[in-house]
């Protein structure tokens, strides 16, 4: 398991900070997969930074709870009115039962103990005819990210992180939730050029790079810097980000 308390949390508000368009896009997606009623009280289940948390309440007109096991993580979360931050695990969600009305889980997933504890524990909080909105990868279905080539050793440690597709769906259907049968794609916008991608990953902010050993890291960041030094707005591949959804039967 990750320890984001360890050196994660110095660098993840930065590594990972979502562009204004990007989070708009991500609420746009949440808002066409949400149930319609307004207000909807919404988990933001390994919520970390707080990357989205605030945006939630505002979107589904509060309250949105965000719950991460970091406690140095939470430090860092921005204080909003109609959001409670709250320490807790997946697997022990510190809410009441038929609490919530749509469960956020943005790569998430594969830093649980215990996947399946953790979604009858979404599925417990969830009230009847909810939504958990799922951002996950699927260990067969990987992107072939560019920055791979740097890393050789990568895309095996992303693929062996993230459960296959099916057995995502298949645990979600033991926790008593209904999943679709294929995920839906989104295309977010993020700084796509050679040098911003460098800018971005040689913080170190992907949990990838944790089970990387430190001389295929040091050869990596080195021949990616060369690379976006003398070809800095190179244009990058876009890879659309998987969304599975998943519901509470109404009755």
């Amino acid at each position: 398991m990750v320890n984001y308390d360890d050196r994660l949390h110095q660098v993840y508000a930065t590594g990972r900070a979502l562009p204004a368009d990007g989070l708009r896009t991500w609420m746009e997606t949440a808002v066409s997969f949400a149930p319609a009623a307004r207000p909807l009280t919404v988990l933001d289940l390994g919520c970390g930074v707080g990357r989205f948390t605030p945006a939630l309440a505002e979107t589904f007109g509060g309250p949105a709870y965000g719950v991460e096991p970091s406690t140095m993580m939470l430090r860092q979360a921005p204080e909003h009115p109609a959001v409670t931050y709250l320490e807790g695990s997946a697997e022990s969600i510190p809410l009441a039962d038929k609490s919530c009305d749509l469960v956020w889980l943005f790569l998430t997933i594969h830093h649980w103990a215990d996947p399946l504890q953790g979604l009858r524990e979404v599925s417990r909080v969830l009230r009847p005819g909810g939504v958990v909105i799922l951002r996950t990868q699927f260990g067969d279905r990987m992107p072939d990210l560019y920055w791979y080539r740097y890393f050789p050793n990568a895309r095996k440690v992303d693929a062996s992180m993230y459960l296959p597709f099916d057995e995502v769906r298949a645990l979600a259907e033991q926790a008593g939730l209904v999943a679709e049968e294929q995920p839906h794609w989104v295309d977010v916008t993020e700084p796509r050029t050679l040098r911003a991608t460098y800018d971005r990953l040689k913080l170190r902010a992907f949990s990838t790079f944790e089970h990387l050993p430190e001389d295929e890291l040091d050869r990596g960041f080195a021949e990616f810097e060369r690379d976006a030094a003398a070809d800095p707005d190179r244009e990058l591949p876009s890879f659309p980000a998987g969304v599975l959804l998943l519901r509470r039967p109404s009755s």
